[in-house]
């Protein structure tokens, strides 16, 4: 039985992997410009410049769209609590602190396109979504059961940068409009890169540590938490979300748990002890039973779409 790592030896022995998938992702990561991804000639004043406030009227975003959007931009703005979070987690020196600074500026500009584009085109309330800010950036990371320390906080980040891709991807592909889509498209090639950063350190940590990693990362699974779950509406805007198809339980599991722990090689490891066969286990009865809430999620809500769809036509018989 191999003794267990403190998060400081944890950190001293996966350096060197730090290093290479820092400068694997410099190698790959594409500099791009939030301007770019707006359009600018759609602006106009608001009342307090002379012009006019915001009306309904004036979105072209379906109202599923504009959920989606707004639940992704307030999930960017939250970063100062991500920040300290993976700060305080990871390292502030070497190739840790390099990468928590540079991941920091990458997603910055997330959330300064997101919000230009919004405000520009009048696609939301902007008086609305500047309340909802205050609130969720007051509230903080809403963080799952055990996020802290290294493990829990690289295997949490895994899964939260790949359904965050998997969301903006849906996300552009509703707004029914280009330029919404090219940027939300621009976005998720971002946060794909992230999580292969995470999910190559994490990896390595269950290769160093598998008794003190799987546990960590069944954890995180069985307690998953989006990172906006400190907003406001956040229960009512994931319900319309799924039902819609922008992040529903299937994407999840088949999207976003599924091929990660594939990746990791988690069901066919040799080299567990009786600590990560137990969270082994747990963690292969927690993705069964996520398999079949999957099919009656969808049975409920097909069932909903259904009704919605005979209202709607008997309106206008």
């Amino acid at each position: 039985m191999t003794k267990d790592l403190t998060p400081l030896q944890i950190l001293t022995e996966l350096e060197p992997v730090a290093e290479q998938n820092l400068n694997r992702h410099l190698s790959m990561a594409k500099d791009w410009n939030p301007h770019d991804y707006v359009p600018w000639s759609q602006g106009r004043n608001f009342a307090a410049l002379g012009g006019m406030d915001w009306a309904l009227e004036q979105s072209k975003l379906s109202e599923v769209a504009r959920v989606a959007m707004i639940t992704n931009l307030l999930t960017e703005d939250n970063l100062p609590s991500y920040h300290r979070e993976i700060a305080q987690n990871f390292s502030e020196d070497g190739p840790w602190g390099v990468w928590v600074d540079r991941w920091t500026a990458e997603e910055n500009r997330h959330g300064i396109a997101m919000r230009d584009y919004l405000v520009v085109t009048r696609a939301v309330d902007p008086v609305a979504l500047e309340e909802a800010r205050m609130i969720h950036m007051s509230n903080g990371v809403q963080s799952p059961d055990g996020w802290g320390g290294f493990l829990t906080s690289v295997a949490y980040v895994t899964f939260q940068e790949l359904a965050t891709r998997v969301s903006h991807r849906n996300t552009g592909k509703a707004c029914n409009d280009a330029v919404a889509d090219r940027m939300l498209q621009r976005i998720a090639a971002d946060e794909n890169l992230h999580m292969i950063f995470y999910r190559n350190l994490c990896g390595a940590a269950l290769d160093l540590v598998p008794d003190q990693a799987l546990p960590a990362i069944t954890r995180i699974l069985t307690n998953f938490l989006m990172p906006g779950a400190g907003m406001p509406n956040f229960r009512r805007y994931g319900v319309l979300m799924a039902k819609h198809g922008i992040y529903d339980l299937r994407q999840h599991l088949e999207e976003v748990v599924q091929p990660v722990l594939k990746q990791w090689n988690v069901f066919d490891r040799t080299d567990l002890g009786p600590r990560g066969e137990q969270a082994r286990e747990e963690l292969g009865e927690f993705v069964d039973k996520l398999a079949k809430d999957v099919i009656k999620f969808e049975e409920q809500r097909d069932r909903s779409l259904a009704r919605e769809a005979t209202r709607g036509a008997g309106r206008y018989t």
